[in-house]
């Protein structure tokens, strides 16, 4: 019986390279000259810091273009609050790996109630949908497609 996965992953490598080129970026820029304003990277998160609140708004969209460069769809991105310590201003970057369990049973119900004969499970933090036909299959990933959820999906392991 066909069936493919939906996932949703993101290339960390692809995103430390983004954040690189925004450290070189804001080296380069004229408005960032003997500012200090630096973008942090751990593996879970991202730091922006810098001396005003309107330049993390500068350095969030340099990053969002970088990650576009990069192939990376904005919305893997989530900012927390920005916080005020002192001289700085610093704010977190989190980004979206995964579906998690009420993301998931959006998809299920969503699927569902689209009458496309197809049967869905979810399965840890990945939505596991197989059918009769590669037909109904395709069509449950063109659903997927025009849903806008405000998290990037992949569809894999796509078996006959």
């Amino acid at each position: 019986m066909p069936s493919f996965d939906i996932v949703s992953e993101i290339d960390n490598h692809e995103i430390q390279n983004a954040i690189d080129n925004a450290n070189r970026e804001l080296q380069t820029r004229f408005d960032f000259r003997g500012i200090d304003a630096a973008f942090e990277h751990s593996s879970e998160e991202t730091k922006l810091r810098a001396e005003a609140d309107f330049q993390l708004q500068q350095m969030l969209d340099i990053l969002r273009a970088k990650l576009i460069k990069r192939g990376l769809p904005p919305e893997v991105m989530s900012t927390e609050d920005i916080v005020h310590s002192g001289k700085t201003f610093s704010q977190k970057v989190l980004f979206k790996e995964g579906i998690d369990a009420d993301m998931a049973k959006k998809i299920v119900k969503m699927i569902k109630d689209s009458k496309i004969k197809v049967q869905v499970a979810i399965q840890g933090d990945k939505v596991r949908v197989s059918g009769k036909k590669r037909d109904d299959l395709q069509e449950c990933i063109a659903l997927m497609k025009q849903a806008e959820l405000g998290q990037p999906f992949q569809y894999n392991n796509f078996r006959d």
